[in-house]
């Protein structure tokens, strides 16, 4: 095959890849797979435990005295533009002892975004929460998981790691209870794992945050039988 038609191939090859890069990224199992990294494997010993979709004065609140009481601390996946609403809450969030991570400006799919758009719904976001927090903030992670090639190279311009999760308890669906949302998560949470929940219902449905909430103490009780750590992404050391 002639130089021409190689490269022609190859530029072909480069573009699919980097269109499925999203929906694979998207998908636990390939991603896990593919890159443990970028979905938040580390050490045996720990999980890494995740909140996405606030902060949100009617429901954040109540996780994070949730967790006080269990001494645990966490990672919140923040949006810029709830925090702009209560930067108040965003200070408590870091006032007691958790990590402020970035979830973008709004709530919305990188794939129907501009590379422009992308970036600066990014890059808004993580000003916002240094500005709220007086810390710059080290993750970023996508809405919905779809990770793109221009949220990519934005996190590399912005100094930001993606960080996904290996497990979670799809509790966006008020309708799931408790039991479900922790079947959910039990099948694939182990050791060395990142869970992701959600301390707010701005993306979900009408309290769905209540079943994160509830499934927390059973989270907790599991983790010690199995002498597993929880912490934020921080000390997980991935």
């Amino acid at each position: 095959m002639r130089p021409l038609a190689l490269g022609i191939v190859a530029a072909t090859a480069v573009g699919a890849a980097a269109q499925a890069a999203p929906l694979v990224t998207a998908h636990g199992p390939l991603r896990r797979r593919l890159w443990p990294r970028l979905a938040g494997i580390g050490p045996g010993s720990r999980i890494a435990l995740t909140f996405d979709d606030g902060p949100d004065a009617g429901s954040t609140p109540q996780f994070l005295r949730l967790l006080a009481r269990a001494r645990v601390r966490a990672t919140f996946f923040v949006l810029g533009s709830l925090l702009d609403q209560d930067p108040g809450l965003g200070r408590e969030l870091v006032a007691s002892g958790h990590e402020v991570a970035v979830h973008g400006w709004e709530h919305r799919n990188l794939l129907w975004r501009s590379p422009t758009a992308t970036y600066a719904d990014i890059a808004r976001a993580r000003d916002r929460i240094a500005d709220v927090t007086g810390e710059a903030p080290t993750w970023y992670r996508p809405p919905y998981g779809v990770l793109t090639p221009a949220a990519l190279l934005a996190c590399r311009r912005l100094h930001l790691t993606p960080r996904l999760w290996t497990a979670w308890g799809r509790d966006w669906d008020a309708r799931r209870s408790p039991e479900q949302i922790w079947q959910t998560i039990s099948r694939d949470l182990a050791g060395g794992g990142t869970l992701l929940l959600h301390d707010s219902d701005s993306a979900s449905t009408p309290g769905a945050w209540r079943g994160a909430l509830a499934v927390l103490p059973r989270l907790f009780d599991w983790a010690q039988r199995q002498n597993l750590t929880i912490g934020p992404l921080a000390t997980h050391q991935v």
